[in-house]
């Protein structure tokens, strides 16, 4: 899937990968997608959860290798 951010939060524990996706989603234009990385387990709940609060739209989620991807629309 084409995002047009990418955010590396490999390694970070709960609530750092929240704090960066918000950080990171806030410099995106409405419509665009923030694909985050992340090796947090929480993180699946967490980010699906603060996207349906947020007013924004979890596309889709993977996880590769140990390595959890989501994509993030922008709402």
């Amino acid at each position: 899937m084409k995002s047009d951010k990418v955010l590396d939060a490999k390694g970070l524990a709960c609530p750092m990968p929240i704090v960066r996706t918000k950080k990171a989603i806030n410099d995106l234009e409405a419509g665009q997608i923030l694909e985050i990385h992340a090796t947090d387990k929480g993180a699946k709940n967490d980010l699906a959860a603060w996207a349906k609060s947020g007013g924004h739209e979890l596309l889709t989620d993977v996880e590769e290798d140990g390595v959890l991807k989501f994509w993030i629309k922008k709402g």
